[in-house]
């Protein structure tokens, strides 16, 4: 029987089984320590919404996010890797739909979604993948659906995508400008991009990219 998904993948799935419930106790309350953040997922969730259309939330772990664009009036299921934090993420969000699954290859049809979020997810594909990831996600967004990225910032010192000591797995730290251009490979338009420092709890610059693809949504009228 062939892999569910590419080797590397595997591993991180593997790794996330391991810790998905001490996770879920030190993340599940996240957005409430970050308003910042919690202001752009309700952003986010408004343009989507001026849209219409399904959401889904990519590397959704125990689906905080996912509840969060919820309660902002979205239509929104979750995908993960790890078949653990897909199941913490059904008992905490019962009125949600969660999935095991790859971004790597979305099991949906073509130019279906309103929105999408990678939250924190895109971080352990390696930089080599990122353009296949990205040209995926553009295939399931309907023209005039957004994607919003979220991922640890490069050092500025450096030069370049940089590896580092994730605490999970391995994980990448993006120049947004990097990433961006990478999007606009991919047939997606830079929208918007927001660099923060990091937090107390963090080990560096946090960003947030904002994409669509382009074409207009179909009208509502």
């Amino acid at each position: 029987m062939a892999e569910p998904f590419p080797s590397y993948l595997a591993g991180v799935a593997a790794a996330y089984d391991g810790v998905a419930g001490l996770y879920t106790e030190l993340f599940a309350d996240v957005l409430d320590r970050q308003p910042l953040e919690r202001a752009l997922l309700v952003a986010f969730a408004d343009i989507v919404r001026e849209r219409g259309g399904p959401v889904a939330d990519l590397g959704c772990g125990p689906g905080y996010a996912a509840a969060c664009l919820h309660r902002s009036g979205l239509e929104v299921f979750g995908l993960d890797l790890s078949a653990e934090m897909v199941s913490l993420a059904r008992r905490s969000h019962p009125e949600l739909r969660f999935e095991v699954g790859s971004m790597t290859a979305l099991d949906l049809p073509d130019q279906t979604l309103g929105g999408v979020l990678c939250r924190y997810s895109l971080i352990h594909t390696p930089p080599a993948d990122i353009l296949a990831v990205l040209a995926e996600i553009h295939r399931v967004l309907a023209p005039g659906g957004h994607l919003l990225l979220g991922f640890p910032a490069a050092d500025e010192s450096a030069a370049g995508v940089q590896a580092y000591d994730h605490r999970v797995a391995p994980a990448y730290r993006w120049p947004p400008d990097d990433l961006a251009r990478l999007a606009r490979q991919a047939g997606l338009v830079e929208v918007a991009q927001l660099v923060r420092a990091p937090t107390g709890e963090e080990r560096g610059r946090q960003a947030q990219l904002l994409a669509c693809r382009p074409g207009a949504a179909p009208s509502t009228r």
